[in-house]
């Protein structure tokens, strides 16, 4: 039986692109839909007004591997670490560092279902928030849908010029900072939300006909980035978890709040991949609603194990013995 190991973020970037990243979350997604993998819902708890602790899980069963991921947000920053564990018999496999990890998950899932639910041809992308996660999201974007144009639009002006520099520099495309959210979205076919609002700002009329929205930024209950009407004009629904969305989405529970048919138009990212699904000729928007799961954590984590192992990288670390409670302070 081999030694676990610990993969530093040096060594999931070595062995992981985001093409590939995607990949591994289509592959993770198809077990879902088979009923070989499930979630963990997400659970969180909160300190001093905006601290956050997460913690998210999943099974594969299919790989005999299951697996959790925790971190603390905190306004001194986060480090999250992937734990992977045998399915079998419990053994640590892994422990991984799951930053770049997380940013890859993040942006390749909206990656997957811009791929599935966005227009064959789409070449013009807004990019609304200009945080750490945002120049992930556009380069996943642009895998799957080579993009011709990006307008960038945050409330900062220095954020949104940096962050549309960055684009091109690192991706060639052509990159331009608006002065307002109306500019950047207005002649967008795939627009991709990233903030941390607090009130929606997006709405219904505000995104051209048969646009396809990502929204990944408002993943607890105090967050919101758009008016619930804008569902009236949603040709397709999906979430990456439908359940997390029931339990932290503002803008779902708002809106369908405990009307089980009308949930039902919620559908999981899995079953569209699954299906090989693509936009229907007549849509008008379509909806990708991004939580964060256990599922693309462990599905890119068994991956980079994996290919750890093939290259023959990563740190060995001891592997986990048992030792009795001591039951009184005397020791003997």
């Amino acid at each position: 039986m081999s030694d676990p190991i610990w993969l530093t973020e040096q060594h999931v970037v070595d062995l992981m692109s985001l093409p590939q990243a995607i990949d591994a979350l289509r592959s993770g997604l198809r077990q879902e839909a088979a009923g070989k993998a499930t979630n963990m819902v997400k659970t969180h708890a909160v300190w001093d007004g905006h601290s956050t602790l997460h913690a998210i899980g999943a099974v594969l069963e299919g790989q005999g591997v299951v697996g959790t991921k925790t971190w603390a947000h905190t306004p001194g920053g986060a480090m999250p670490l992937l734990i992977l564990i045998d399915a079998n018999d419990g053994a640590v496999l892994a422990i991984i560092e799951a930053f770049a990890l997380g940013q890859m998950r993040t942006g390749g899932i909206s990656g997957l279902a811009t791929d599935v639910m966005a227009k064959a041809d789409a070449k013009r992308m807004a990019m609304i928030g200009a945080g750490k996660q945002s120049l992930t999201q556009i380069a996943a974007v642009n895998a799957v849908r080579p993009l011709e144009r990006l307008t960038v639009w945050s409330p900062t002006a220095a954020n949104r010029e940096a962050l549309a520099r960055a684009a091109h520099e690192a991706l060639g495309i052509d990159a331009v900072a608006t002065a307002t959210l109306e500019e950047a979205i207005g002649g967008a076919e795939i627009a991709t939300v990233a903030t941390r609002a607090t009130a929606p700002f997006l709405t219904r009329d505000m995104l051209a006909r048969h646009t396809h929205l990502n929204a990944v930024g408002a993943i607890l209950p105090g967050r919101v980035e758009f008016t619930t009407d804008l569902f009236e004009r949603a040709t397709v629904i999906a979430a990456d978890s439908v359940p997390q969305v029931r339990k932290h989405s503002h803008e779902f529970m708002d809106a369908f709040g405990t009307d089980e048919t009308a949930w039902q138009r919620v559908h999981p990212l899995s079953e569209l991949v699954a299906a090989d699904a693509r936009r229907p000729a007549d849509a008008d928007l379509t909806v990708f609603k991004a939580m964060g799961m256990g599922i693309g954590d462990l599905a890119l984590g068994a991956r980079l194990l994996d290919s750890a192992r093939e290259a023959g990288v990563g740190r060995p670390i001891p592997r986990p013995t048992r030792a009795k409670p001591r039951l009184t302070d005397i020791r003997l």
